[in-house]
């Protein structure tokens, strides 16, 4: 009789409702669509491509470009379908069996899959009540435990929050062993690490597309480390991972990423103004460096509810005990969030 892989009856699905929410704020997408210069950029690119020849298997062309504009060589980059995969590929490529990796905790729920997809022990550091990390908690756990691995979140999903440079550098100097700071919402931070790497061989930093540059349908993100890393990474990744019409997209959208500053402008500025109405309610929310925000209340799941019943979209993580009545929102457009606003203000007052 055949058998599963040992282990993977303990691993569970990544799953979220696919529901077509009227105001999707539960997945931290992009809001708006796509500035109409790179629509239009993407779709002669995408005219060009010929289907019925493989992608471009050494993705120069993108490598190239993501260089250049982060003052690397191509040689210090690796592409992913979307960071997910370069995030999984790291894992596999520093755990292995018997080995340890560390990693915060509520952080973004995929690392512990990553771990033990990769044979790997997932040791977690707990965030403390006001979701903040503790430096010296990761530096001290991971030398203690021997890690192969450390990842941060920085900022931190789903909590919002960002950890200062000068913190994670702490970690990356004092760690002996790689440290991978997943910056898949840096642009909303207006802050990176990325300028680290050419001083500490063991960081390697990894972004994504789908965020900032709404390119979530097309599933891109890369890693930026040194060529040993990057190189020891691609070994375990498939050939031709990455659809040529993903990669035109991406490539069109670095080339023009100029665009999309104004959108990053106006989230930050909707992310200010909702958690700032959020308070006033009152609602406890929690700084955020991101495109989102989240908040807690003794109510959480039938606010949630009664969104839903709205028509409005949320991420309900009230029942996780380390996120206890909490709810994460995603910044929409001006329209969305004010609807969201004014069903959660009716809530709140008790005319629902």
């Amino acid at each position: 009789m055949w058998q599963i892989r040992p282990g993977l009856e303990s691993v569970k699905s990544y799953y979220v409702p696919d529901v077509a929410w009227p105001v999707k704020l539960d997945a931290n997408e992009r809001a708006e669509a796509l500035p109409p210069a790179v629509q239009a950029g993407i779709a002669e690119r995408l005219a060009a491509v010929a289907a019925n020849r493989y992608p471009e298997i050494g993705q120069h062309s993108l490598k190239k470009a993501l260089a250049a504009g982060l003052g690397l060589e191509p040689e210090n980059i690796v592409l992913g379908n979307g960071s997910s995969e370069v995030l999984a590929a790291i894992c596999r490529v520093f755990g292995g069996v018997g080995r340890k990796i560390v990693y915060p905790h509520p952080s973004f729920s995929m690392y512990k899959i990553y771990c033990l997809l990769a044979d790997s022990e997932p040791l977690t550091v707990e965030l403390d009540a006001g979701f903040a990390l503790s430096p010296e908690k990761v530096f001290t756990t991971a030398l203690k435990e021997q890690a192969g691995l450390i990842i941060l979140c920085n900022p931190n999903n789903p909590t919002g929050g960002a950890m200062a440079t000068e913190a994670v550098e702490y970690i990356v100097a004092g760690a002996r062993c790689p440290v991978v700071v997943d910056e898949a919402y840096g642009e909303f931070a207006g802050k990176s690490v990325l300028p680290l790497l050419g001083k500490y061989p063991n960081l390697i930093v990894a972004r994504t597309f789908s965020k900032a540059y709404g390119l979530a349908a097309a599933r891109v993100g890369y890693a930026a480390a040194g060529r040993e890393i990057i190189a020891a990474v691609g070994k375990v990744l498939l050939p031709y991972h990455i659809n040529a019409f993903s990669l035109a997209a991406a490539e069109t959208v670095w080339g023009m990423r100029d665009e999309f500053a104004p959108g990053i402008a106006r989230t930050v500025a909707e992310r200010e103004r909702v958690a700032a109405a959020l308070r006033e309610m009152p609602i406890e929310v929690f700084p955020s460096a991101t495109n989102f925000l989240l908040l807690r209340s003794a109510r959480a799941k039938e606010l949630s509810d009664y969104l839903a019943s709205q028509g409005v979209g949320v991420r309900d993580f009230s029942a996780a005990p380390a996120l206890a009545g909490c709810l994460r929102v995603t910044v929409g457009t001006v329209s969305e969030n004010d609807v969201f606003l004014a069903a959660t203000g009716k809530f709140i007052r008790g005319e629902v």
